[in-house]
């Protein structure tokens, strides 16, 4: 079957909804015909105004006057003409067959001579043929059903392409792009993913030279799924899979093949396997391909007949159905692979699973490196130095930096981006915007500097707490202070780690509970950020002796479909009191850590008071270096700018399990 042939249907329902509506639109209105005795009885009543005669067909065409037009249109509710008002009817009102034109002839002059008022004319012309009729007829036609094409079928479309039209509701929506219209991005514009290369690489050679794999036994594989947070590449990684097949490749999102009308979507993935298979070799990309490849579950709220559903099930059929054995191959990308149906993510559909993380420390150099052949650069600029201030940063974020850079840069007039610019970059992105005009009471300025100071203090005395790089007093974006730690990239992490991690978080509610005696909601998100992570030791990660070695994280992404909890009421009390009895230990040994070391740490408030923004050199002066951090301490890594600098903020940079996490700063309300 042609999945690009014309549709009839539609024209053949124009032309019987015409035939049927219109059939006296054309041709329905003839003319009367009447013998020689009628037409001269009308004559002589002065009804004729012309008589057209036809000496070749032996027929004469009548013309009434006006007058007797408008008594006929009354009797026969006929359409006025619309060229009656002009004296002469464009369409002949009677037809007569005459036998004998000299007669005719002679009658029509004596009765002319016996009524001498009569105005009635009569003319001459060519004998009318049948054929002609038929031809203008059949033109009228054809023009009417070409403009009805042109509107409905052209007009309607808005689109463009068989996808956008409205009487191709279920042709595929995919992008192509072959040897006409190819993608400039190849795998030299994508650093780092070296191990994601490496498969789509093999992929890209499979279809280039496939007898290299056949002639061994191999198998072109179905699929290939591109998984990972958002920002980390995926969508570049297929861009420059289409820029280096020479084979098609179409392009297109999950969420085209969603539409309110039902079997839309799985009409539309059999088009496009149907455009792919006529193509092939070929390669089919899927965005977001969870928008339509959610899990099939009991709880299924939204009806019997799921239309998402449907899509799916076709969806599955084409890559691994009965008879598939084409070289198409579909790649598709997602940061939601918990939640995909287990049946497209079994081997023969998608045969591979490339997980893209966020990229390491010298993946963010050589991402640097891409982004910053564009900008034109101080000579000062150390992309180490850069990569080891954004940590946790996909490749989309660090885009953002550049791009960011360079136009603080041009706000303050440089002439090439310095290193400076690149740390207000940072700052911009993650903090917000500096309020230079915020206006804060005094006390409660006291407060916060008390807060970000007793953050700091904690961080530096505790062993596994992530080395401050600065610390701020100065409002930005939803904080009105803030520290800026750089965490520890490490794939594990021990629970002395974790709760050295939590102690550092409380360290400011523990300054306040120490200096004034009593707290303030400005501790807000510290609580928020040390309750998951006493969460997650309890219930994900075993960490708890007392709950034991129990984990109820479910990887598959079911439980949030069910509505009650694995474990019982009686370990749910004992989690919560855990949980509880976890952050409670590290705010009192804040509290203990920071009342051992209240002189130091109103040097430092005060400091901060007086500077607004302190660095790590400041911290140094007063609690000396980090004795069990020698290598942090032999080469700091800080963003000091000698000379005067606007006070700047700083963002709180925490560890999560297996991921570096950036963690927002805190609301209006809070320190």
């Amino acid at each position: 079957m042609n999945n690009k042939g014309f549709n009839w249907f539609f024209p053949i329902a124009i032309i019987a909804l015409l035939l049927f509506f219109g059939s006296n639109f054309l041709g329905g209105d003839s003319a009367k015909s009447i013998d020689e005795d009628e037409f001269f009885q009308i004559m002589q009543a002065g009804k004729v105004q012309n008589v057209l005669i036809y000496k070749d067909t032996e027929k004469a065409d009548v013309f009434l006057t006006q007058a007797a037009r408008s008594e006929m249109v009354k009797k026969t509710a006929k359409q006025n003409d619309p060229f009656s008002s002009l004296g002469m009817a464009s369409k002949a009102d009677y037809t007569v067959k005459y036998g004998d034109l000299q007669l005719f002839l002679q009658k029509f002059d004596k009765v002319k001579a016996d009524n001498p008022n009569l105005k009635t004319t009569k003319d001459y012309g060519a004998g009318k043929s049948p054929f002609a009729d038929i031809l203008v007829s059949a033109l009228i036609w054809i023009a009417i059903l070409g403009l009805f094409y042109f509107l409905l079928f052209r007009k309607m479309g808005g689109g463009g392409g068989p996808g956008g039209q409205i009487f191709s509701i279920g042709k595929s929506k995919a992008k192509l792009f072959d040897e006409k219209e190819r993608i400039q991005v190849t795998f030299k514009d994508v650093a780092g993913l070296e191990g994601a290369k490496e498969e789509v690489q093999e992929v890209v050679d499979f279809l280039k030279n496939s007898e290299k794999y056949t002639k061994l036994g191999g198998k072109i594989p179905k699929g290939v799924l591109l998984v990972g947070p958002p920002g980390t590449g995926k969508t570049l990684l297929a861009k420059a899979v289409a820029g280096e097949a020479k084979v098609p490749f179409f392009s297109l999102s999950g969420s085209d093949f969603v539409e309110m009308f039902v079997g839309v979507g799985a009409s539309r993935v059999r088009d496009l396997f149907a455009q792919a298979k006529a193509k092939s070799p070929a390669i089919i990309f899927i965005d977001e391909i969870d928008a339509i490849g959610r899990a099939r579950g009991k709880n299924n709220f939204s009806g019997g007949n799921d239309e998402r559903e449907n899509t799916l099930n076709q969806l599955l059929t084409e890559m691994d159905g009965f008879g598939t054995d084409t070289n198409v191959i579909v790649m598709a990308a997602t940061n939601r692979a918990d939640i995909l149906d287990k049946a497209l993510m079994r081997a023969g559909r998608f045969d591979r699973s490339i997980y893209v993380d966020l990229p390491e420390l010298h993946e963010r150099r050589q991402i640097f490196d891409v982004h910053l052949k564009k900008i034109k650069l101080d000579d000062s600029i150390d992309r180490e130095f850069l990569a080891k201030q954004t940590p946790g940063f996909s490749g989309a974020d660090i885009a953002n930096v550049c791009n960011e850079a360079a136009l603080i840069a041009a706000r303050n007039n440089h002439t090439a981006v310095n290193k400076q610019d690149f740390l207000d970059a940072v700052d911009r992105i993650i903090g917000g915007l500096e309020k230079k005009n915020k206006a804060i009471k005094p006390s409660e300025k006291k407060r916060v500097a008390y807060h970000e100071a007793g953050h700091a203090t904690i961080s530096w005395l505790v062993e596994h707490a992530s080395p401050l790089l600065k610390v701020t007093i100065v409002p930005r974006g939803r904080s009105l202070g803030a520290a800026w730690y750089l965490p520890e990239e490490r794939q594990l992490t021990t629970t002395e780690q974790m709760l050295d991690e939590m102690c550092a978080t409380l360290g400011g509610r523990a300054a306040e509970q120490v200096i004034f005696n009593n707290i303030s909601t400005g501790a807000l998100s510290d609580l928020e950020s040390v309750t998951k992570r006493a969460q997650a030791m309890v219930t994900i990660y075993g960490l708890s002796p007392n709950i034991g070695n129990i984990s109820y994280y479910d990887s598959s992404g079911q439980s949030e479909y069910n509505f009650g909890k694995p474990y019982s009421e009686d370990t749910a009390t004992k989690i919560d009191s855990e949980i509880k009895g976890i952050i409670e230990n590290q705010y009192d040994r804040a509290v203990r850590i920071l009342t051992e070391n209240k002189d130091k740490l109103d040097a430092l408030a005060n400091k901060l008071l007086e500077k607004e923004v302190i660095f790590r050199e400041d911290l140094e002066e007063i609690f000396g270096k980090r004795a069990w951090d020698p290598e942090l301490t032999e080469k700091p890594v800080t963003n000091t700018i000698p000379g005067t600098k606007e006070p700047d903020e700083e963002i709180i940079m925490k560890e999560k399990e297996g991921e570096s996490e950036i963690q927002a700063p805190e609301s209006p309300t809070q320190l």
